[in-house]
């Protein structure tokens, strides 16, 4: 079996530009997804500190 790391020291190789592209997308719609489910779920600490709150002041 060859030792995988007499490769590390290697110089780089080029990528692919359509791998390129397709993994930039690909990263693009993760973080599209992540700020759509930020935007459109509840912040739970916030929404249970909210309620302690208004329990208090009522009392």
């Amino acid at each position: 079996m060859e030792n995988p790391f007499k490769h590390i020291d290697q110089p780089l190789k080029e990528v692919p530009s359509e791998l390129k592209s397709k993994v930039m997308s690909d990263i693009a719609m993760a973080k599209l997804i992540m700020e759509l489910a930020v935007l459109f779920s509840y912040n739970l600490g916030d929404v249970i500190e909210t309620v302690v709150k208004s329990r208090k002041d009522k009392k």
